[in-house]
């Protein structure tokens, strides 16, 4: 079984910002679609953006549309979530996922969790005043 290895959080004021990154040792991400999704207690996993192979493709979740930044670095095997102008509400465990069923996101569609076979353990972010 692949773990994918996240990174990155931690605790910061509101406006701040955060580059969470994933990394899967063992495993080439190159060829698949990768999400980040993120969770608070009680509450169900959302999908909060995805990159398709060859970053032709990129989804955002409403909530983050103009503060974060998907990218992927082949050459480190790495997929990276920039976190700008941070708010409250951004507070959660992040996860980041393979997708093996399709190597691109659909922009208009949030990723489909059960696509997704490989996942991370999760990073906490947290956003406080």
């Amino acid at each position: 079984q692949v773990q994918l290895v996240e990174s990155g959080g931690g605790l910061v004021q509101p406006g701040g910002s955060l580059r969470l990154s994933c990394a899967a040792p063992g495993f080439t991400l190159d060829y698949y679609a990768i999400g980040w999704f993120r969770q608070t207690p009680g509450k169900e996993r959302e999908g909060v953006s995805c990159v398709s192979y060859g970053v032709s493709d990129t989804y955002y979740a409403d909530s983050v549309k103009g503060r974060f930044t998907i990218s992927r670095d082949n050459a480190k095997n790495t997929v990276y979530l920039q976190m700008d102008s941070l708010k409250p509400e951004d507070t959660a465990v992040y996860y980041c996922a393979a997708n093996l069923m399709r190597s691109r996101c659909i922009p208009q569609a949030a990723p489909i969790q059960h696509e997704f076979s490989y996942w991370g353990q999760g990073t906490q972010v947290t956003v406080f005043s």
